[in-house]
């Protein structure tokens, strides 16, 4: 009894098929897919980890290493699908998880031209950012809009703000230089620079500090106007925030879908059809 011969159209519904099981997350397959897929993504980063272990890495380093190649050769086998089934291979492989897969896989190759690169592969754990999509925790679109809206709208500000206080610590930095001197640790001014850094955001590591009282006076100054620069770029962002939320409501967000541009007087998705 001969075969049933594969028709295109056939080999068409399969990677139809495919495609449906591995982009959308609907029905049980789809979902056990990538269920699976997180649970094999967290599996390969607990590996990657114990392998940085050395008393693990010397009793189980050859099984580790042939459990993080075999990872990665699944990996890399599902980056390929994903682009042979996706209707538009080059906008997957240059979207954010396109990267990410790609990034997730690359590492354990280039581990054999420069070893130790293998330890990136921890970027895979970006990979269970999925998990939104799975769970359909797309209602959490609307929050991560506003605030990916407050830091861009923030952008310019902020930079101008972290230019301020680079000017700041490199005057700081060259008067503790003349306070303190080599004699008491800030044997040049890019060190000085340093601990005028570490203290004005407050971190005070304590391998560098001032020994005569001007400088401690000075130091004392500086601690205290670290607390009024961390309050600034807080207030700038916060700030926004608030802007992005009142523009809101009148750009209402689809709790389901995450679609914008709705009306305030909408009371449908215009997309899904949910209630707003």
């Amino acid at each position: 009894m001969s075969e049933p011969e594969v028709t295109p159209e056939h080999w068409s519904k399969f990677r139809e098929r495919c495609r449906l099981i591995i982009f959308r997350s609907t029905r049980f397959e789809e979902k056990f897919f990538d269920v699976a897929l997180i649970l094999a993504i967290i599996a390969s980063v607990v590996t990657v980890m114990l392998a940085s272990v050395q008393s693990i890495r010397l009793e189980y380093g050859s099984l580790l290493y042939g459990i993080e190649w075999a990872f990665t050769g699944l990996f890399t086998l599902e980056y390929f699908i994903r682009i042979y089934v996706s209707k538009k291979p080059l906008r997957y492989v240059f979207s954010f998880f396109g990267v990410v897969d790609l990034l997730s896989i690359l590492p354990t190759y280039i581990d054999l031209i420069f070893p130790g690169a293998h330890y990136l592969m921890l970027f895979r754990a970006l990979r269970v950012l999925r998990v939104f999509r799975v769970l359909k925790m797309v209602q959490f679109v609307g929050e991560a809009n506003q605030l990916y809206a407050a830091i861009k709208a923030s952008m310019r500000k902020i930079i101008v703000f972290v230019m301020a206080v680079l000017t700041m610590v490199l005057i700081l930095g060259s008067i503790m230089y003349l306070i303190e001197g080599p004699e008491h640790g800030f044997t040049s001014i890019p060190k000085s620079v340093y601990w005028a850094i570490v203290t004005l955001t407050t971190v005070g590591y304590g391998d560098i500090s001032p020994q005569t009282p001007m400088g401690q006076m000075f130091a004392s100054i500086i601690m205290i106007t670290g607390y009024g620069v961390i309050a600034v770029p807080t207030g700038i962002v916060t700030a926004e925030l608030t802007m992005a939320t009142t523009l809101e409501k009148n750009d209402r967000i689809c709790r389901n879908c995450g679609e914008t541009g709705h009306k305030f007087s909408a009371k449908y998705c215009r997309n899904c059809g949910e209630p707003l």
